[in-house]
């Protein structure tokens, strides 16, 4: 049984209550399209239990087949340092294809950030360790690739639909009670 190595920190960006009775962890690629896929799947799951479920999301870039999404994942950050993770994430997600530098600003400028501080994060890669620490955290609890998904610290090794997503969610929330 795969369980997540790297406990929930203040590095995080948690959507949902910190006391929720479940806990989703979610690695993910922002270029990924299953990642894309999954992106509406936790959407409305976090939409139909508000009360029950609390989601994380991880960075995790697949370098070799995904050149934009590195660049996303700091871009996500960025946002992050400015309080706009959230927004960043739908954002990029919403846009996938469309990850290019000129595409980040143009999102950032969206989001109402500041964009010289956005532009200076990105040519400096302020955020690359963050996106590297998480990706060395997923490598070690197992991740080889995305979307992965952890319910409560344990890998979810069913599908990334709603139907396997929420059958497990629930599990656990029974569990929990």
């Amino acid at each position: 049984m795969n369980t997540l190595t790297v406990p929930l920190n203040e590095r995080d960006h948690l959507r949902g209550s910190p006391d929720a009775p479940v806990v989703l962890v979610e690695y993910a690629d922002f270029e990924c399209p299953y990642c894309g896929a999954a992106y509406w799947v936790v959407k409305k799951l976090e939409q139909d239990l508000p009360d029950t479920l609390a989601v994380v999301f991880r960075q995790f870039p697949l370098v070799d087949v995904h050149p934009h999404a590195p660049l996303a994942a700091e871009a996500a950050e960025a946002a992050g340092a400015q309080g706009g993770f959230w927004k960043m994430h739908d954002m990029l997600f919403e846009h996938q294809d469309a990850l290019a530098p000129v595409d980040l600003m143009t999102y950032a400028a969206a989001l109402h950030l500041d964009l010289k501080r956005f532009a200076s994060d990105l040519a400096g890669h302020v955020f690359l360790p963050k996106v590297q620490d998480d990706m060395k955290g997923g490598l070690q609890s197992g991740i080889k690739g995305t979307p992965t998904f952890f319910i409560n610290g344990v890998l979810h090794r069913g599908g990334y639909d709603e139907a396997s997503l929420l059958a497990s969610i629930m599990l656990v929330a029974a569990a929990a009670s």
